[in-house]
């Protein structure tokens, strides 16, 4: 072997194995004023634009304030996320309930949330294991188109709530003992929409539909753009450095998504709080393999493999 010889990639335990102990501890350290700035910060705009739909009566203006505020309600996900990893705040009542806060507004209860992310973390790119792998990613344009509608998401949490608050015959990543709170949480959520909607048809609360249904409807295809750059098209292998990519996002993206596109970071160190991911990522680049310059970029790249595998499909 010559001096000039190429190393191979080190794996991501051998990346974070790289970075010091102190250091590391320091990233890992929890706090409550960053996630209760960050959230305030993303409801006031929610507010704003709530306000701005109910004061405006433009009807010219009505859909894109309608997706301005679909995009606040549904990048809630991000928070919800990082509340059941426990990571957004230090404080663990704020933690649970701001997931159910968030949960709520997405159709996604917390607590099965939680176990179904946590089995993805273990398993990620796992086809016998990984629940995310349980829906095949999209390989052809009308599998990405309707990926995009939300569709999928939305007929398996209204379907899934419907069959946890009926059957005790969950997923086996939910274990036995969380069964019966599990249960509950479905139940608690199929009534409390029934009492809105009750309330709603009552009352003529007819803000429930342009502040909530409609918007949650049309911001969909945005988190469903977000969502699809994690792992779609990279392989299926146990290293997170391959596995998992990182997408180096607009400001404006990076903090609507609470840092998520430093999806590498946060699945190498799922213990890391979200406002910690960019240091981290800044340690672990010179390793990363899986990366993209931006969400056009990568949709651009994944147009590109799917007309690729149309063509195969036709060969």
């Amino acid at each position: 072997m010559t001096e000039h010889a190429i190393m191979a990639p080190i794996t991501h335990r051998e990346a974070i194995a790289t970075i010091p102990a102190g250091a590391m501890a320091g990233l890992r350290e929890m706090a409550d004023a960053p996630g209760l700035g960050h959230l305030a910060g993303h409801l006031a705009l929610l507010v704003l634009s709530s306000w701005l739909l109910l004061s405006l009566h433009s009807w010219w203006l009505l859909l894109p304030l309608s997706i301005v505020q679909g995009i606040l309600i549904v990048f809630l996900f991000p928070l919800e996320h990082e509340c059941i990893h426990g990571t957004a705040f230090r404080t663990e009542w704020l933690n649970l309930a701001l997931a159910e806060a968030a949960g709520l507004l997405l159709v996604l209860p917390p607590r099965y949330f939680r176990f179904f992310h946590l089995a993805h973390h273990r398993h990620t790119q796992d086809p016998g294991h990984d629940p995310e792998l349980a829906t095949p990613r999209p390989a052809t344009w009308p599998q990405y188109l309707l990926s995009l509608t939300g569709w999928g998401y939305w007929t398996a949490s209204l379907l899934g709530l419907i069959r946890y608050a009926t059957s005790r015959k969950l997923e086996g990543f939910v274990p036995e003992r969380a069964l019966p709170r599990v249960i509950l949480e479905a139940r608690a959520y199929l009534v409390a929409y029934a009492i809105l909607a009750a309330a709603g048809l009552w009352f003529g609360w007819t803000w429930l539909i342009w502040l909530w249904i409609l918007p949650i409807l049309l911001g969909q295809p945005f988190l469903r753009a977000y969502l699809m750059a994690e792992h779609t098209g990279l392989p299926l292998v146990p290293d997170m450095l391959l596995n998992s990519r990182t997408v180096f996002a607009a400001p404006l993206i990076n903090w609507l998504a609470w840092n998520m596109p430093n999806h590498t970071a946060h699945h190498a160190v799922p213990a890391v709080p979200f406002h910690q991911l960019p240091a981290l990522t800044d340690l672990l680049r010179p390793h990363l393999r899986s990366t993209s310059p931006g969400y056009i970029a990568l949709h651009r790249d994944l147009h590109g493999s799917l007309g690729n595998h149309a063509e195969s499909k036709r060969s």
